[in-house]
């Protein structure tokens, strides 16, 4: 039995060159499908690695109710002031509660590998902002200070685009801010600029705040926290763990690129389908008269349906196999940011060997669905008929 599979399936492999255009068409249609769908989720996946990489249990988000990313939440001034004298809150040295108010907004700069513009979050922050955030930490030149048109610059989107040195500047609405200083957090969130709350809210004329964010004197303390702050009847806010706010961005994220990755792919793979089919088809043609010879001499169907779905295997390994390799050459080690008044993340790619199996997975789908019907024809053909055709 074995020995007639491996005859059939050499004699059919050998045969490949005798029907290379059509077998190029399906390896380009398998390579197509292998490579949008590694691509999508090599963006997907360090997206969502950089959101759950970063955030505090300790941070508490206030944002105005129903609202789910900040860009979308409108909370009067006075809010920090209520939210400053909730249970939990941490106490700066200066008996402060740690607490700080931002804006957001973004500006559109170009990127250093492309020239493109793209989108850079700009975020004002207030006076106790390093106290709730002390992973930020000014590694060259200063912090800026209040009331001036000063920014602060992540070290990551500094290299992710261009004019942002230290002594650069950067036009906002209402003038020009100097950037005096870079910053560094080890994740993903030094890809912003930061300037103070109350002169980037004037330039822009913004009578409210995004979020305000406060540190919490323990993780345990959040329900309490919370509770004060929703029962409170001259607020209407909803309250977040820091980290449960970005792993919700991350879990929406991921649904969207998962969304779109299999209706894109779907759509492809029906494609690189009917050429695998095309292809079997025709290389279940072209044999007939060595498929007439071999049941002839006593090959089983078996061997031959064994033989077309280790061919169809081959060309949707090698379509895999491309496919994964045009990805990687072009996303392996690019930044890519997401940006706007959602959120401030430059993150690298990086394609995973999960990813490619995946991309392997789908490829070997879509084969063995193109070959099994040519199989299952070539094994029901009748060998009077076959040999009619010698």
């Amino acid at each position: 039995m074995f020995r007639q599979i491996a005859a059939v399936t050499l004699m059919s492999l050998k045969g490949i060159p005798e029907r290379l255009g059509a077998s190029v068409v399906v390896v380009i249609g398998i390579a197509a499908v292998v490579g949008v769908l590694v691509s999508v989720f090599t963006m997907a996946g360090s997206l969502q690695g950089a959101l759950l990489g970063v955030g505090s249990p300790d941070r508490a988000l206030v944002l105005r109710t129903a609202a789910t990313v900040e860009g979308a939440s409108m909370l009067p001034l006075d809010t920090a002031g209520l939210v400053a004298g909730a249970p939990g809150v941490v106490r700066t040295p200066e008996g402060r509660s740690a607490l700080t108010a931002d804006v957001v907004v973004s500006v559109s700069l170009p990127r250093r590998s492309n020239g493109t513009l793209s989108a850079l979050a700009v975020r004002g922050v207030g006076t106790d902002n390093f106290v709730v955030r002390p992973e930020i930490t000014v590694v060259e030149g200063r912090p800026f200070k209040p009331g001036l048109r000063e920014a602060i610059i992540g070290r990551s989107a500094q290299t992710e685009f261009e004019g942002l040195e230290l002594g650069g500047e950067v036009a906002l609405r209402g003038g020009v801010w100097t950037i005096v200083g870079v910053y560094t957090t080890g994740d993903a969130t030094e890809s912003g600029l930061l300037t103070d709350v109350d002169t980037l809210a004037s330039a822009y004329g913004f009578g409210f705040v995004n979020s305000v964010t406060v540190l919490l004197e323990s993780p345990a303390v959040f329900d309490e926290f919370k509770s004060a702050l929703t029962a409170d009847p001259t607020l209407a806010v909803d309250v977040y763990r820091e980290s449960e706010y970005l792993a919700q961005a991350a879990e929406n994220l991921a649904g969207l690129f998962f969304f779109v990755t299999y209706v894109v792919c779907s759509i492809m793979a029906a494609g690189a389908l009917v050429g695998a089919l095309n292809t079997m088809y025709a290389a279940v043609s072209s044999r007939t008269v060595e498929i007439a010879t071999l049941r002839a001499l006593g090959f089983g169907a078996v061997g031959i349906v064994t033989s077309v779905l280790i061919e169809a295997l081959l060309l949707a390994a090698i379509g895999a196999t491309a496919g994964s390799a045009i990805s990687w050459l072009i996303f392996a080690g690019d930044s890519i940011s997401l940006g706007g008044n959602e959120a401030t993340l430059v993150t690298k790619l990086a394609v995973t060997p999960a990813t490619v199996a995946t991309g392997f997975v789908w490829a070997g789908a879509v084969g063995l669905s193109g070959a099994l019907f040519p199989a299952v024809r070539a094994a029901r053909l009748p060998v009077a008929t076959a040999l009619r055709a010698v």
